[in-house]
């Protein structure tokens, strides 16, 4: 299962097609030609997809039934054991001033927040165990674990500097233990951050000192019955993205390390095709998500993401000829002229033995449209390919 993050995309003003229908794609057209096309709804029609929310249901989860927020997926990608309960956060190293005016969300774009974690992960406080990960750059994770919480508490992040940092607040009466909870270990976090060798080495540097933590996005852990179980495959994943590896790894799934790069367009697909041929050599189902095309279109660079297109369509062959089924989608939209999820549909494609083919002979928005799948949800998709597969279960006598 190949999944182009944020490929799919709305009309240029300049020339009426989209990225992917002015790209030369002669593979992705291919395999369009061979396979089953229709367009679908990531959640449901109207919905604008998280990465997270549409990677859960392409799994054939509800994410209405599944996703409380993004911190445990976070967690899960950094590589945090979870267990089911926990209360999850994402995090941001900032710069506060000696009045916790907001200066800088992301503490001058800190480049490693390793030394500073090692010192955090000794703070204690009464009522839950604390797990503290850096991940990348300015951004950490936050886990707490104990009886008796809930991710029910406000975000301390204003989102705008030169404000004032508040504290948490609880969004109910079950939010309240996680709230005093947050609230000691962000004084103590700041206590530990102000004196922390790493600061004082930037303020001699006239940078930003990372002297204060933003949390957000919390979440509890969701209980998912593994893949394996519920559709009897062996699933992998090889995904850049720590968001992805943690859906798939609290699916059951195995996740591959992958080398990352500083921006999604300079990712190494060479490796990342060779990790899905490994993978497969031992899985049933290999899920496998590229970033570059997501990253160009926040940045509303229509002529890169047309560029990177191009460039994935070489690699199409190979994925084409290492399994039986490919299904080729993505997970959400991205328009250039936007620079934002949106909710439109997004093509996809399955091919393999036994598919039924239609009439289209494109890979893009408005062909896939007259595609013998029809117009479906996220969480059909893998129920499809798992009967094509041989794989399904009969429902009734």
């Amino acid at each position: 299962m190949v999944v182009c993050d944020g490929l799919a995309d709305r009309p240029l003003r300049e020339g009426g097609l989209t990225p992917l229908e002015r790209a030369e794609t002669p593979q992705m057209d291919r395999i369009a030609e061979e396979g089953i096309c229709g367009l679908m709804d990531p959640i449901a029609p109207g919905i604008t997809p998280g990465s997270d929310t549409a990677h859960l249901s392409l799994l054939g989860y509800d994410p209405f039934q599944t996703y409380s927020g993004r911190g445990p997926f976070e967690a899960a990608g950094a590589g945090l054991p979870l267990r089911k309960g926990d209360v999850a956060f994402r995090v941001n190293f900032a710069t506060v001033d000696e009045n916790l005016l907001l200066r800088d969300r992301r503490a001058g774009r800190l480049r490693d927040g390793r030394e500073l974690e090692e010192l955090l992960r000794g703070i204690r406080v009464e009522g839950a165990e604390i797990l503290f990960r850096s991940t990348s750059s300015h951004r950490a994770v936050l886990v707490l674990r104990g009886k008796g919480l809930s991710h029910q508490v406000s975000s301390n992040d204003p989102h705008t500097t030169g404000v004032r940092v508040e504290g948490v607040r609880p969004l109910s009466a079950a939010g309240r233990k996680t709230a005093r909870i947050l609230n000691e270990f962000l004084r103590k976090a700041r206590e530990v951050l102000e004196e922390a060798p790493l600061n004082r080495r930037r303020r001699e540097q006239g940078l930003p000192p990372a002297n204060y933590l933003l949390v957000r996005g919390g979440g509890t852990v969701p209980s998912l019955e593994p893949l394996e179980s519920r559709f009897s495959l062996r699933g992998a994943c090889v995904a850049a993205a720590a968001l992805v590896r943690g859906v798939c790894r609290l699916a059951g799934m195995e996740v591959a390390e992958v080398p990352t790069s500083t921006t999604g367009v300079d990712t190494d697909l060479e490796a990342e095709v060779a990790e899905v041929e490994r993978r497969l050599e031992e899985s049933d189902l290999v899920l496998y998500s590229i970033k570059g095309f997501d990253e160009v279109s926040h940045d509303g660079d229509a002529r890169r993401k047309i560029e990177f297109i191009e460039r994935f369509d070489g690699y199409l062959p190979r994925l084409r000829e290492m399994a039986d089924f490919l299904v080729l989608t993505a997970d959400h939209s991205t328009p250039v002229e936007v620079r934002e999820h949106t909710a439109d549909p997004v093509p996809v494609v399955i091919a393999g033995p036994g598919v039924r083919t239609d009439e289209v002979r494109r890979f893009g928005e408005r062909s896939c449209a007259r595609g013998g799948l029809g117009r479906i949800r996220g969480t059909e998709l893998l129920p499809i390919l798992v009967d094509l597969m041989g794989r399904s279960r009969k429902f009734g006598a």
